[in-house]
C-alpha cells in the first residue's frame, strides 16, 4: 500500500515538472565602480504575458538577494513571448534603490550573464508588431489645420538663397545678385546703396556761406541737395522747412522775409549730393521682381501657368512695371489661348492658330497717383504684331498678383507652356 502511494505521487510530481514552462538561467558575478562586490537586493517586476510555450506568466514581484557579488536566477524567457513582455530590475543595497534596467530574456540551455539580457534605453521588446493600418492626417487631432497655414513653395522658390516670405504665404528666393543685400519686404540691392545704384555722397553738420547780419537772406552750400528735400537746415537748433522758411536752387539757400538769420544766429545743414565726378551717383536701379519659368497645361480651361505677386505698398505714383513672356506650344493638333491678368484686370488674351509655335509679347505700367496706364505688344510666327493701349484701377497698397494663363481650343496631347516670364520696376526718380 505504501508503494502504490508513493508511486502516485511520483507521477503527479512528473505531471507537475511537464506542466512547468522551460527557464533560462541568468548567473552573475556583479561589481560596483570601484571593483568591490555588489551585496544587496534584486527585486524583479513583470507584468503578466504568455510564454512561448502559451503558458499565463501572471503579474508578480520577484526578490532575489545578492551576496557578496553573486546572482543566481532563473526566469521564463520574454523574447519569444507575447508583444511587450519584459523584466524591470531594480538593485538595491542599504535600503536605497541604486539603479533600473530591463532584462529581455532569450531561451538558453546554457547560462547567461547580465550582459546577454540587458537593455538598451529604447529597444523594442517582444516579437515583431501586428501590422497596422497607416494613420490618416484626419485622426490627428489639429494636424489638418496646422499642415494647411504652413509656409509653402511660391513661385520663385529657389535653393542657395535668402528665403523671404511672399504676400501669399509662401516660400521663395530673393531675386538679385549674389553680394546684394535683402531689404525687409524681400527687394535686393547693392548693399549699402539705399535703393541699388551707385551710394550718393553726404554732407553732415555743414554750415552755409554766407554772412549772418540781419539783412542777407542768400547762403550757398558746398554742394547741390539731391534730391531737394534731402536737405535738413536748422537756425539755432530749430528745424527751418523748405517752402516756408527758405527756397532752394541748386546750391543756393533764400531765406523768406521774417526768417532772414540774425547776427549771432547758428545755421547747420545736412543733405545727400551726386558725385561730382560721377553724375549718374544717386540714380536708383531697376529691381526684377521675379523671373522664372512656369508650367505647362494641356486642359481646355484656363490654367494658371505662372505668377509673381508685387507686395503691398512697393509700387508708388512715378514707378514703372515692364513684363516680358514667352508662351511655348507643343504640338500642331489644335489651338491654344494665352492671357496675361493684372490683378483682377484682363490686359491682354491672344489665340493662335493650330500650327502656332509661341506667344511672345512685352507690357509696360507706368503707376499714376491713381489707377495705372498700359501698353503692350505680342507676336508670333502666325500672330499678326498687335499693339494696345489701355488703363486699370488695381490698389497698389494691397499685393498685386500678376498672372499667366493658357488653355488649349481642344482636346489633344499638345502642351502649352510658360517658357518664362520677367517682371521689373523702374523705381520713381526724381533728379533735379
Amino acid at each position: 500500500m505504501v508503494g502504490l502511494r508513493r508511486l502516485v505521487m511520483l507521477l503527479v510530481a512528473a505531471g507537475v515538472a511537464c506542466g512547468q514552462p522551460a527557464l533560462t538561467t541568468i548567473q552573475d558575478i556583479l561589481y560596483r565602480a570601484d571593483g568591490t562586490r555588489f551585496s544587496g537586493t534584486m527585486f524583479i517586476h513583470w507584468q503578466s504575458f504568455l510564454s512561448g510555450d502559451t503558458s499565463n506568466i501572471v503579474t508578480a514581484n520577484l526578490t532575489v538577494p545578492v551576496v557578496n557579488g553573486v546572482l543566481n536566477v532563473k526566469l521564463v524567457p520574454t523574447t519569444t513571448a507575447s508583444a511587450g513582455a519584459q523584466y524591470s530590475i531594480t538593485y538595491a543595497s542599504g535600503g536605497v534603490s541604486q539603479f533600473t534596467e530591463v532584462w529581455a530574456v532569450p531561451p538558453s540551455t546554457p547560462r547567461l550573464r547580465v550582459r546577454d539580457v540587458r537593455l538598451s534605453t529604447g529597444t523594442v521588446i517582444g516579437p515583431a508588431p501586428l501590422a497596422s493600418s497607416p494613420i490618416q492626417i484626419s485622426d490627428v487631432t489639429g494636424l489638418t489645420n496646422a499642415l494647411a497655414v504652413r509656409p509653402t513653395s511660391g513661385v520663385g522658390f529657389s535653393i542657395g538663397r535668402a528665403a523671404i516670405i511672399n504676400q501669399a504665404g509662401q516660400i521663395e528666393g530673393a531675386t538679385g545678385n549674389l553680394g546684394d543685400c535683402v531689404h525687409v519686404d524681400g527687394s535686393a540691392d547693392t548693399c549699402g546703396g539705399g535703393s541699388g545704384g551707385i551710394s550718393p555722397l553726404f554732407s553732415d553738420a555743414e554750415t552755409p556761406a554766407g554772412s549772418v547780419d540781419g539783412s542777407n537772406p542768400t547762403f550757398t552750400l558746398s554742394f547741390a541737395p539731391s534730391p531737394i528735400d534731402s536737405l535738413i537746415l536748422f537756425r539755432n537748433g530749430l528745424l527751418q522747412k523748405h517752402g516756408v522758411d527758405f527756397a532752394l536752387a541748386n546750391k543756393v539757400v533764400t531765406f523768406f522775409t521774417g526768417s532772414i538769420p540774425l547776427a549771432g544766429d547758428q545755421l547747420v545743414g545736412s543733405y545727400r549730393y551726386g558725385n561730382p565726378s560721377n553724375p549718374l551717383g544717386t540714380l536708383t536701379a531697376a529691381q526684377v521682381i521675379c523671373s522664372s519659368t512656369g508650367n505647362g497645361t494641356s486642359s481646355t480651361t484656363l490654367t494658371s501657368l505662372g505668377s509673381c505677386t508685387i507686395p503691398a505698398g512697393l509700387l508708388t505714383a512715378g514707378d514703372r512695371i515692364e513684363i516680358q513672356f514667352h508662351f511655348r506650344h507643343t504640338g500642331a493638333s489644335t489651338a491654344f489661348t494665352g492671357e496675361l491678368r493684372w490683378g483682377a484686370t484682363t490686359i491682354l488674351s491672344r489665340t493662335s492658330v493650330a500650327g502656332e509655335i509661341a506667344l511672345a509679347g512685352h507690357l509696360a505700367f507706368g503707376i499714376l497717383g491713381s489707377g495705372q496706364s498700359w501698353d503692350a505688344q505680342s507676336w508670333g510666327n502666325s500672330f499678326v504684331l498687335a499693339s494696345a493701349v489701355g488703363s486699370a484701377a488695381e490698389n497698389p497698397s494691397l499685393p498685386l498678383t500678376i498672372v499667366f494663363r493658357g488653355q488649349m481650343a481642344g482636346a489633344s496631347s499638345d502642351v502649352l507652356s510658360l517658357g518664362n516670364f520677367t517682371v521689373v520696376r523702374y523705381p520713381a526718380q526724381t533728379n533735379p
